[in-house]
């Protein structure tokens, strides 16, 4: 087993540039005059993003904001579940933006399924939320990479601790 070489198939995204970007829509709503004087308020927990504000066309607006900044500061738009616009009291509407992170079970069986009939040589196994993939030759591991960024899949897929 010496000679394996490995990588890990993940779903993950920078926390700190999503921060980054959530900050950057609140100072771009301060100084924007179509916003003046309306409520926008962006709180990021754990795994979501509420979004209240005034009416619907607001929160589409807030929505392409955030967006933009997303995609300048690298993220993927694939992280970002929208939810439904629900009214919240006093006239005020509210979006849960969820946030996907990690490989559910069954898009992790896909992918160990879709390496086991392609790729005979590489062998995949399931570890929490990420996938190993092993194998003795590191172009075999190229092609499998090559092939799982094909995927159009609802989460972004990055590959780690390639060795």
């Amino acid at each position: 087993m010496a000679g394996d070489v490995s990588f890990d198939v993940v779903s993950e995204f920078d926390d700190q540039e999503l921060r980054n970007a959530l900050d950057q829509v609140r100072r771009e709503v301060q100084q924007r005059y179509d916003f003046k004087g309306v409520t926008v308020d962006l709180a990021q927990g754990k795994t979501e993003i509420t979004l209240l504000t005034d009416d619907e066309h607001r929160a589409a607006a807030i929505k392409d904001l955030v967006q933009s900044k997303a995609v300048r500061r690298g993220l993927s738009l694939k992280i970002f579940d929208w939810g439904k616009v629900e009214p919240a009291g006093g006239n005020k509407v509210r979006q849960i933006i969820g946030l996907r992170k990690g490989l559910d079970d069954d898009l992790a069986r896909k992918i160990t399924k879709l390496i086991r009939d392609e790729y005979p040589k590489v062998k995949s196994q399931v570890q929490g939320d990420a996938v190993r993939v092993s194998g003795k030759s590191k172009d075999e591991l190229q092609r499998v990479i090559i092939r799982l960024r094909e995927l159009d899949e609802a989460v972004p897929l990055q590959f780690q601790n390639y060795r």
